[in-house]
């Protein structure tokens, strides 16, 4: 599509997408004459004007005589107008040592809220997508009558809560048992495996616990789920007060369910894994209904040379691409020198 912009053209464009970046107002003939730099008449930038609009990179709002640009149009700014400029090495120093936290989790935490903080918009990153998750002991907790707590605690310390609403009564003798059974047997076994193996092995029990077996299987099956489908946000109420999405609750409304249910925005961020650099995602690019008003800016980030997640910022179509884009480049490159040193 840029072969068919002429130097003149492309001009225009970029300093209409600028303008409308900086300002949120339409844009018209006289302030596209002034900032341009072009020595041309206003007749001229109309003429170009409607050859955009034509073409689909900019429309006329009904209430303005200015004109704003389109998805398609910040497209063609991303790919051929856009000037990123790297930031100063002083920067750079400054936001490593804002990445200094003292386990993996907590930076994760620290690069969603660097994000969020740059940017004012919302930092997102997804967490690394674990080969397996091991278990080294499980419990079972009598709350009341058909309630349970369990207890799962994984090599690394971290432990997982569930209540688990079984279809019969048991004692805490038998609960013991059961939690005491699977803590022998399976020490630092996949919970994926401990699922397949237990259903079998069952008749070592002197009680039938198969019913309090079958919910604490399907509670370590939502573990894994959620261990591997996850990630931190940190800004997303900064959405609230952009004009640009605030002024349509449906469509703010759609976004926030988006956040909620993270399955869809995690799908978008894997396909930033498969290659390097920064991916930009304008409105209807995603796919996603919930982010048709908005932009995803991602970049996967690595561990000792392996990918292993994405991070990304997700704001307005109208938002400086030029500005964002070495932000979020460079958090993903401090993040992965960080994550190597654990």
């Amino acid at each position: 599509m840029s072969t068919t912009l002429n130097n003149r053209a492309q001009v225009l464009l970029k300093t209409l997408v600028d303008r409308y970046i900086n300002n949120g107002q339409p844009v018209g003939s006289r302030a596209l004459l002034e900032f341009s730099g072009l020595e041309v008449s206003s007749a001229t930038i109309r003429n170009v004007m409607a050859s955009l609009e034509e073409m689909g990179l900019v429309s006329s709002p009904h209430t303005s005589a200015g004109r704003v640009p389109t998805a398609r149009g910040y497209r063609l700014f991303i790919d051929t107008l856009m000037v990123v400029q790297p930031l100063d090495s002083a920067r750079v120093q400054q936001l490593e040592h804002q990445l200094q936290p003292d386990n993996p989790s907590r930076l994760l935490m620290q690069a969603s809220n660097l994000l969020s903080e740059l940017t004012h918009f919302a930092g997102v990153v997804a967490t690394p997508k674990r080969a397996a998750i091991t278990v080294s002991h499980i419990e079972f907790l009598r709350l009341s009558s058909k309630r349970v707590l369990l207890i799962i605690v994984m090599p690394n310390g971290e432990v997982e809560n569930r209540v688990l609403l079984t279809h019969k009564d048991y004692t805490q003798s038998q609960l013991t048992e059961a939690g005491n059974f699977l803590s022998q047997h399976y020490v630092d076994c996949p919970l994926q495996d401990i699922h397949q193996r237990v259903q079998s092995e069952l008749h070592q029990l002197k009680h039938d616990l198969t019913s309090l077996m079958s919910v604490a299987m399907a509670a370590g099956d939502a573990v894994i789920a959620r261990k591997n489908e996850d990630y931190v946000i940190s800004g997303e109420r900064n959405l609230l007060y952009i004009n640009d999405l605030s002024s349509n609750m449906q469509q703010l409304r759609g976004l926030f369910n988006l956040f909620e249910q993270k399955t869809e925005l995690l799908q978008l961020l894997d396909v930033s894994r498969h290659a390097p650099g920064v991916h930009i995602f304008v409105g209807n690019e995603s796919g996603l209904s919930g982010l048709g008003e908005c932009s995803v800016v991602s970049a996967p980030y690595t561990s000792d040379g392996q990918v292993i997640g994405t991070l990304a910022v997700v704001g307005p179509k109208r938002m400086n691409y030029e500005k964002i884009v070495p932000i979020v480049d460079i958090t993903s490159k401090l993040l992965s020198n960080a994550l190597s040193q654990f």
